[in-house]
């Protein structure tokens, strides 16, 4: 039940033909209410709302090769609090992750494999190259190291280092925000499209090619 104050009481409602009532919005031109009125407006798409929305809870996948995830699991204690940039949930199943960080080397007999989870990681997804090993093979320059992860999947950034301190990890993952949060990022697979790779849905003719060749190797 609503309470109507009596007339001639310390609060009185307005009548319905008041002019501060009944007024047409556009009588606000060139005033303070109107400059008000957009200080508290906030315009954007769709597409801008959503890019914000993933940049601002990033899954990553736990991959750890080698020493590098050592340092990517320590983004996640105390001290580094990777939580406070909604990154910090590290999925055990790449069918909920949206991030692959190749922390260390990737030898030719896990390619197939690296190569299997990112194909099942849910779109849009990304991956940032943690460390010298992952980016160009670093000082594995042999036939068992693979030179370079971008040479079996997209990535969106390389973290340099033998291996990077946690701080250049949530540094990287800072700049993935912002390429994701600004403008939006094209999915893996157009990068994909783009450089003439093989789509995910030819993951499983992949994949025998790889296992072939490593076992001709």
């Amino acid at each position: 039940m609503a309470l109507i104050p009596p007339p001639g009481g310390r609060i009185e409602r307005l009548p319905r033909n008041d002019d501060r009532i009944d007024r047409d919005l556009r009588d606000l031109v060139d005033s303070e209410e109107e400059e008000a009125f957009a200080k508290r407006l906030l315009l954007t798409t769709v597409e801008k709302a959503q890019s914000w929305a993933r940049s601002s809870s990033i899954w990553p996948c736990t991959f750890g090769l080698a020493c590098c995830a050592i340092e990517m699991m320590h983004i996640a204690t105390p001290r580094y609090d990777v939580a406070r940039f909604g990154a910090e949930v590290f999925r055990n199943s790449p069918r909920q992750a949206d991030l692959m960080i190749v922390s260390g080397r990737v030898s030719h007999r896990m390619a197939p494999v690296l190569r299997r989870i990112y194909d099942q990681m849910m779109e849009p997804k990304w991956v940032i190259s943690m460390g010298a090993c992952a980016s160009s093979g670093g000082v594995f320059n042999n036939y068992a190291i693979l030179q370079g992860v971008d040479k079996i999947v997209p990535v969106d950034v390389y973290v340099p280092g033998c291996p990077p301190r946690p701080e250049s990890l949530i540094e990287g993952i800072l700049v993935l925000q912002r390429k994701i949060g600004s403008k939006g990022l094209p999915t893996s697979t157009d990068l994909m499209r783009e450089r003439d790779m093989p789509l995910p849905e030819q993951a499983a003719e992949r994949a025998a090619a790889l296992d072939a060749q490593v076992r001709g190797q």
